[in-house]
């Protein structure tokens, strides 16, 4: 059994947690999520708790266990809280603007990149040179902040580009740091 897997999941107030069937649907103040769990993943609520329960004791339900648990869980959280991930856009000329449900990115390229929001996640621009994105869902949360930094990644050389406000960089001696070996 799963340790993560067995510890029951606290509903707050303002959260309603339903299954039916093969899904749970989390509903908040901050929207509502849906998950399909798979046949050897149960959810039942009881006394303001949510508890993840797998039917058999086999690997593939042994490993199913924490996820869902953790699954569940961020939906609670989601909806309740939110989530959060800022980026920062690194050099000279690079920035941000946030257009309705398009994030405009100017990254020294001959044409700006326009990225799509998806729905349910909001996209802010305090700083021409950073970004917080948030939302109810982890996974899109995430998947957008990613898909982001995947356009102009950080190079080790000068740091340019564009990279997670926790992120640290690792940078590399250029050319002129290797030393004068050939002159003489």
């Amino acid at each position: 059994m799963s340790r993560i897997g067995k510890q029951p999941i606290v509903i707050p107030d303002k959260v309603k947690v339903t299954p039916q069937g093969r899904s749970v649907t989390v509903e908040g103040p901050k929207g509502t999520l849906a998950l399909t769990l798979p046949e050897l993943v149960n959810v039942a609520v009881a006394n303001g708790q949510a508890a993840v329960t797998v039917t058999g004791d086999t690997k593939q339900s042994r490993s199913l266990h924490g996820t869902f648990r953790s699954l569940v869980a961020n939906m609670v959280h989601g909806v309740t809280q939110g989530f959060t991930r800022e980026l920062e856009i690194v050099g000279v000329g690079f920035r941000a603007q946030v257009a309705g449900s398009t994030l405009q990115l100017f990254l020294g390229f001959s044409h700006p990149v326009d990225v799509t929001v998806p729905a349910g996640i909001t996209v802010k621009a305090p700083k021409p040179t950073q970004l917080v994105i948030e939302g109810a869902d982890k996974q899109i949360v995430g998947q957008l902040a990613a898909d982001i930094r995947a356009i102009f990644p950080p190079e080790p050389y000068k740091g340019k580009g564009i990279r997670y406000t926790t992120e640290v960089v690792r940078r590399k001696a250029g050319k002129a740091a290797a030393g004068a070996k050939g002159t003489a």
